[in-house]
């Protein structure tokens, strides 16, 4: 199974919000009635030692074959299937949170075993699937053939908070080790990942880990945070997971404990692997070719690097596949940021792209030497993730070894922490070779030229301007010449426009890694802004035709 397939899979859902749920909670005792297994002892230290067992044997596939009336489903009918609100994990305890399965069916066809765990006796009985939970009559499905079949299994999970509990789901457990959650606009942006394994590895064919089975304690009366566990499993490596999730009123924040067992060399393993799609921006306007003017889930990539330094990487649509390493020691944190929420920005009614959530990293402990490495895919539409984003530890993985880790996520329309330095607002992109604001008469520049603008926002930039202090440009163009610098006030924005003008002085399209940061009195004043710059193919460098030359 490749990266498209599966991410197609999970797009073929673009509803994940929305099946009808019920209201909670009452007192936290006894697991919910759905849970027909046999109770059985259950902790965390017990999941880290079967996961420890588990990959110190031979891996055995779970993946089953559907029933011909799930896996021949369209997405349409799969989108049809509901569940039955008075089947909800915590339907009976009249609460702010509930838990809803997702059946299986499509590509699917991974049998994740769910397990309710006692509130007062922390022992767990397993949810087995069978066709009452669910609702077939807009799918068009005849239930009768599923009766008996036990071992079907959920293909997830999705969880609901009041006042949605009819309505939206605040986050979702599905297809792989693949979820996501929303702030408070509901609308699902991004998606994070247990584990990757080998996602761009010379010679080696990439592995999508799956969570197999999960766990969920019985939460608090009127709380909004609960427990859940899960046990993840690949020919690569098994791993036990804790996740303590916060429910709260405009974010959901995941705390993450997880322990890696490899069964044989990884040759590139990614913590904390988060999916997105950046389709165009201000700085690729010529690649939206519908009448959007951005159409992206996350517009760059935040490091806060160990040493205290900010760091801003604007994403990209490549012309071809990029993969791109950012050496680092135990980072302070990252993530892929929708920083822009604007709806005029985007224009788009379906999509809402201004209101898609960022995803921040904070690793918990030191993580030690390593990459943060990032993979954009070209592509020619919004359907597609085309981004992965992951950390990699820089020693080797070998069988045998136990791997921890403890990292936070926080899904919100902006990362909880912010540097006090200036920040990048946008980069731009356009034509150059002629003074800002100057129309060209009937003839261009004789030399093709890129202009390229940074705006610089926040910090104390309004401070410096007030007060006349000079500030200067630290810029590096590694290939071709940076001419015409020129540092801007733009009053609208209480910032600084940066913006030069590159000129080629060869034929190569080999992608430019360019930087730029901004400084005053000798001394740092923003974040560092790296830009991969593509130089468009020697006949592409021409202006387009001046309209005097059509009469």
């Amino acid at each position: 199974m490749d990266r498209r397939r599966v991410l197609k899979s999970a797009i073929a859902l673009a509803a994940w919000y929305g099946l009808p749920s019920a209201p909670l909670f009452a007192a936290a005792q006894a697991s919910s009635n759905i849970a027909d297994g046999e109770s059985e002892a259950f902790s965390f230290d017990w999941l880290k030692t079967y996961a420890q067992d588990l990959g110190s044997r031979p891996y055995q596939s779970t993946v089953q074959q559907l029933p011909p009336a799930l896996a021949n489903l369209t997405p349409q009918q799969y989108n049809a299937i509901g569940y039955d609100p008075d089947h909800s994990l915590w339907h009976d305890m009249d609460g702010p949170l509930d838990i809803q399965f997702f059946h299986v069916g499509m590509a699917f066809n991974q049998p994740v075993r769910m397990y309710a765990i006692d509130g007062d006796s922390g022992r767990a009985r397993e949810i087995h699937f069978r066709p009452e939970l669910f609702d077939y009559s807009g799918a068009e499905i005849d239930a009768s053939q599923l009766e008996g079949q036990s071992d079907l299994g959920f293909a997830g999970f999705r969880v609901f908070k009041a006042p949605s509990l009819t309505e939206r789901d605040i986050l979702s457990f599905l297809g792989a080790s693949y979820f996501r959650a929303v702030d408070d606009t509901y609308q699902y942006g991004l998606s994070a990942r247990g584990v990757a394994v080998n996602t761009y590895a010379d010679g080696k064919q990439e592995e999508f880990p799956a969570f197999t089975r999960f766990w969920f304690e019985t939460p608090e009366p009127g709380s909004t945070t609960f427990t859940a566990y899960a046990l993840l499993d690949s020919p690569s490596l098994a791993g036990a997971y804790r996740f303590i999730i916060h429910c709260e009123d405009e974010r959901v924040v995941m705390e993450i404990d997880k322990h890696l067992y490899p069964r044989e060399s990884i040759t590139q393993l990614g913590i904390t692997p988060m999916t997105s799609m950046f389709s165009c921006g201000t700085q690729q306007r010529d690649m939206c070719h519908t009448f959007h003017p951005q159409i992206h889930d996350s517009d760059r990539l935040s490091i806060w690097r160990g040493n205290g330094e900010w760091v801003c990487r604007p994403l990209n649509n490549p012309p071809r596949v990029q993969f791109n390493t950012f050496d680092d020691d135990s980072p302070k944190g990252f993530g892929l940021l929708q920083t822009d929420h604007d709806f005029e920005s985007y224009e788009d009614i379906i999509g809402n792209y201004h209101k898609r959530p960022s995803l921040w990293v904070e690793p918990q402990g030191q993580w030690g030497r390593g990459a943060l490495q990032m993979l954009e895919i070209p592509t020619t539409g919004e359907t597609m993730d085309n981004v992965v984003a992951f950390w990699k530890p820089e020693k080797a993985v070998e069988p045998g070894q136990a791997l921890h880790y403890a990292y936070k996520l926080y899904w919100s329309a902006l990362p909880p922490t912010r540097t006090d330095l200036a920040r990048v607002r946008k980069t731009f992109t356009g034509i150059g070779g002629f003074p800002e604001g100057w129309a060209p008469g009937e003839h261009y520049p004789e030399t093709w030229a890129q202009r390229i603008a940074v705006d610089f926002v926040g910090g104390d930039l309004k401070h410096l301007y007030d007060n006349e202090i000079n500030v200067h440009t630290q810029l590096d163009v590694p290939e071709g010449r940076a001419e015409e610098p020129q540092i801007l006030w733009v009053e609208e924005i209480e910032g600084f426009r940066i913006q030069f003008d590159w000129y080629p002085t060869s034929d190569s399209t080999d992608p430019i890694n360019m930087r730029l940061s901004l400084n005053a009195e000798d001394e740092i004043i923003s974040e560092t802004w790296l830009y991969q710059y593509f130089p468009p193919a020697p006949s592409e460098r021409e202006y387009p035709p001046h309209p005097a030359a059509n009469g």
